[in-house]
C-alpha cells in the first residue's frame, strides 16, 4: 500500500491518510461569520471524498481582522454551535477538520469591518501608509484573540487549529521585513519578529492544552523585496518547533503578488512549487511537514513522501474541482487532478457565489 494512504497521526489525532486540503476562502459563511449549511455541506463533500484533514478558510478572531466577503469567524461563543453541527458531520465520514485562524492586519477590508486596518508600522515596505499603528497593548489583544478563537474551536469540535502565518496576512506580516518596520521587541531580527507567532503559540497552549494539535502554515519566502527569506523562515520554524507546534504547512508568496496561488500548472515540473523549500526545511525539523503548492499528481505526492520532502501532501484548487479525487486515486484511477489551475474558481468568489469551479459546473449543466 502507498504510504500516502497509510493511518497516521499528528499529537494524537488520528488520520486515515496523508491527503490534506489546504485552507482555502469559501465565501460561504453568513455576512457575520457564522458557519451556514452551504459551508457545511462543501465541507462534507471533501470528507466523503477522503481527505484525511481538512482546513477551514481563514476565519477572522476578531471583527477588525476580517479580510474577505462571507468569510467564516470564531470571534464570539455565538458562532459554536453552527460549527459543532458542521464538525459532527465531517466526523461522520471518518475524516478530521482544522480551523485556520487568522487576522488579515493591513489586509483587513475597511467595508467589512467598518475600521481602518491596523499597521504593524507607520509605513510598510510596498509604500502604504495610513490606519494605526498597532501598540504593544494591541499586539497583546490579537495574541488573545488567537488563544480565544482556538478555545472556542476546541469547544466547537475541531480535531485541530492552525495560525495562518502565510500569504500577507498579519502574523506573516510580523515575520516579514517588507511589513515590519517595528523598532520595538517586535522588529528587527528574526527572532524578534517572530515573537507574536511565538507569544501565541503559547497563549493557544495555555487555552486547549498540550493534546490538541496546534498548526502553523508559513511562508517559506515572500517573494516580494525585503520579504521573508528562507533562511529567516527555517529560523523561525525551528523556534516553533522548540516551542512545540505540531505541524508545520508551508507555502509562499503573498496575496500582494499572488505567487501563492500560480496559474498554469499543466506539466509536472511546474508542480508543487515550493518542494526545494520543503526539502531544506526537512533537513533540518522533526516536526511533520506538509507541503502545499501546485500540486496536482499522485506520483508526484508519492515521491515528495518516499524522497523526504515533506510527511503530508496539501492541495486547496484540485479539490474544488474534485472533492473526491483522494478516493479516485485510493481505487486505482491515478490520472492527475483535473484542475486547470486557471484561478476561474476565484471569478464567482467575486461576485459573492461562492467557490466553485466554473469549468465543472458548464460540464455538469451540459450533462
Amino acid at each position: 500500500m502507498s504510504k500516502l494512504f497509510e493511518p497516521n497521526k499528528i499529537n494524537g489525532m488520528p488520520l486515515s491518510n496523508r491527503f490534506v486540503r489546504s485552507a482555502t476562502w469559501e465565501g460561504m459563511a453568513s455576512a457575520e461569520g457564522a458557519c451556514t449549511p452551504e459551508l457545511t455541506a462543501a465541507y462534507t463533500e471533501l470528507a466523503k471524498g477522503g481527505v484525511g484533514l481538512i482546513i477551514t478558510g481563514h476565519t477572522y478572531v476578531r471583527p477588525d481582522g476580517k479580510g474577505t466577503p462571507r468569510q467564516l469567524g470564531l470571534y464570539n461563543d455565538n458562532l459554536i454551535e453552527p460549527l459543532h453541527k458542521m464538525t459532527r458531520a465531517i466526523h461522520d465520514f471518518d475524516s478530521r477538520i482544522a480551523v485556520e485562524l487568522s487576522h488579515a492586519g493591513i489586509l483587513a477590508d475597511e467595508k467589512l469591518t467598518g475600521q481602518a486596518p491596523l499597521f504593524l508600522s507607520r509605513v510598510d515596505g510596498f509604500g502604504q501608509s495610513g490606519g494605526r499603528q498597532m501598540t504593544a497593548d494591541d499586539i497583546q489583544e490579537i495574541i488573545a484573540a488567537f488563544a480565544q478563537a482556538a478555545r472556542r474551536a476546541k469547544d466547537s469540535g475541531f480535531d485541530a487549529v492552525q495560525i495562518h502565518a502565510a500569504h500577507g496576512f498579519l502574523m506573516n506580516q510580523f515575520l516579514s521585513p517588507a511589513f515590519n518596520k517595528r523598532d520595538d521587541g517586535y522588529g528587527g531580527a528574526i527572532e524578534n519578529r517572530a515573537r507574536a507567532i511565538m507569544e501565541t503559540l503559547r497563549e493557544i497552549r495555555t487555552a486547549v492544552g498540550s493534546q490538541f494539535p496546534v498548526l502553523i502554515k508559513l511562508n517559506s519566502q515572500d517573494f516580494v523585496d525585503e520579504g521573508l527569506s528562507l533562511e529567516d523562515s527555517l529560523r523561525a520554524a525551528l523556534m516553533l518547533q522548540e516551542e512545540g507546534i505540531d505541524a508545520i504547512e508551508l507555502s509562499g508568496g503573498t496575496v500582494v503578488t499572488g505567487d501563492h496561488c500560480r496559474k498554469d500548472i499543466d506539466t509536472e515540473d511546474k508542480e508543487a512549487y515550493f518542494q526545494t523549500a520543503a526539502k531544506a526545511f526537512k533537513e533540518k525539523l522533526q516536526v511533520p511537514l506538509i507541503l502545499v503548492g501546485g500540486i496536482r499528481s499522485f506520483q508526484l505526492c508519492e515521491r515528495l513522501v518516499d524522497e523526504g520532502y515533506c510527511d503530508y501532501v496539501a492541495m486547496s484548487r484540485p479539490f474544488i474541482r474534485e472533492p473526491g479525487l483522494v478516493n479516485r486515486w485510493a481505487a486505482g484511477d491515478l490520472q492527475k487532478s483535473f484542475c486547470l489551475s486557471d484561478n476561474r474558481c476565484r471569478e464567482p468568489l467575486a461576485a459573492g457565489k461562492g467557490i466553485y469551479c466554473v469549468i465543472d459546473k458548464k460540464e455538469k449543466s451540459k450533462g
